[in-house]
């Protein structure tokens, strides 16, 4: 997918404010040299970003409007280092929102939905941006954020949402609710608006069967506005992305050269119109693919697959790299297991130790059941791991993102 000349345009238009206001991204392009760009070629010789640069502009060395313009800040959720600060202005703010709108849209939300919102509120991008598009699409919003969960199965019943916005896990976590106090008569939810982290097809499918909806994937992060930069429409054939506010590319993450559609890579994103803090060419180390050709519902804009984990997920075990999305492949193979598992890596006795454990929906030789799943993962990464199965529930839900990979070696 090549940049077109109104997004050459803009990248500019971006690349002359960040180097006017002087801001960190706006000194790095200037050290690089870069000043304009004039074709395709041009854009793939500017230097990536990425979120280490982001954190060194702490506080605020990535704001290029003017203060005077900034409404908001936004932080990214990570847990380590420095955070990134994030400044909107309220173009920013309104243009999110249109965004997310959209995504409303195309999931077939409309005015008479009544959208029940349970990611956080706060610094974090989450809650907010699920509201202000609901807001802006016109639907009711029920900004009931995370936990507290007899409250939010309360007014679920009450207020009859009709749409449910939420993390993977929290989604599992509340249709695990409604099944065990068997109100599933009383809920009149249809849809569910889910993202934030990667899930499974095991995951996905016990949540659509468990709560009876349609489930539609949501994209997006922190740094690039937040959720609602892209989403699937009805006939499930990928993420559409908003080309219009942001330039999309898929890179080879060891060469960082740009790969051809339909090629796994790393997802790197360009804001185009992004005024507090705009972005050039950011890499967000999500692993998917542009997919080619035209979506069955006739939208013109790219779709990118389902995210297939992180370049930064990858564990180096026994000299083995692996990633959590190999041990799922493993795990969907296996009609007994939940879509709940919990990686733990450890070093005892000077070797690292991998353990598995995963749940069982169903009467089975727990004995039995380890060693087929140690087999296969075997056959899969090429060394042979500790699998404990434990009864459906005992591993721990969350009403955020899942804790999926706990690696003892460095606690």
């Amino acid at each position: 997918m090549k940049i077109s000349d109104k997004q050459l345009a803009q990248v500019n238009d971006r690349i002359d404010a960040l180097i006017k206001a002087g801001s960190f991204y706006g000194k790095k392009l200037r050290e690089a040299g870069v000043g304009h760009v004039d074709s395709a070629e041009d854009f793939e010789k500017l230097p990536f970003s990425e979120k280490s640069d982001l954190r060194d502009a702490y506080p605020l060395g990535l704001m290029t409007a003017p203060q005077e313009e900034i409404v908001r800040i936004h932080s990214s959720s990570g847990t380590t280092g420095l955070p990134v600060i994030i400044p909107y202005t309220a173009k920013d703010v309104d243009d999110w929102a249109t965004m997310f709108a959209r995504c409303y849209e195309f999931a077939g939300i409309t005015k008479n939905d009544r959208v029940h919102i349970t990611p956080g509120y706060g610094l974090w991008t989450a809650g907010i941006g699920f509201q202000a598009g609901v807001e802006k699409l016109g639907a009711m919003a029920i900004p009931m954020g995370p936990g507290n969960t007899d409250k939010q199965l309360q007014f679920m019943m009450d207020m009859g949402s009709t749409v449910l916005c939420a993390t993977s896990s929290y989604a599992l976590l509340l249709a695990e609710e409604i099944e065990k106090r068997g109100i599933k008569d009383k809920i009149k939810l249809k849809k569910g608006v889910i993202g934030s982290e990667r899930w499974g097809e095991k995951m996905r499918q016990r949540i659509k069967n468990e709560l009876g909806i349609e489930l539609y994937d949501i994209y997006g992060l922190t740094e690039i506005y937040g959720p609602g930069i892209g989403i699937n429409c009805k006939y499930d054939t990928g993420m559409h992305i908003w080309d219009d506010y942001l330039y999309l590319e898929i890179i080879d993450p060891v060469t960082g050269k740009n790969v051809s559609d339909g090629e796994w890579g790393e997802i790197v994103i360009t804001t185009l119109v992004k005024e507090g803090a705009p972005l050039i060419r950011y890499r967000t180390h999500d692993l998917s693919r542009i997919i080619p050709g035209e979506c069955p519902c006739g939208s013109k804009f790219p779709r990118i697959d389902v995210i297939q984990g992180r370049t930064d997920d990858m564990m180096k075990i026994k000299g083995v790299n692996v990633f959590p999305n190999q041990i799922e492949e493993v795990l969907k193979a296996f009609p007994e297991l939940s879509s709940e598992y919990q990686i733990r890596i450890s070093h005892l006795d000077g070797r690292d130790t991998m353990r598995i454990y995963v749940e069982t929906t169903g009467d089975i030789d727990f004995n039995d059941m380890s060693k087929k799943i140690a087999d296969k993962v075997k056959s899969k990464i090429g060394f042979t791991p500790i699998v404990k199965v434990v009864e459906l529930g005992v591993l721990p839900r969350s009403e955020k993102k899942s804790k999926r990979v706990i690696d003892e070696r460095y606690d």
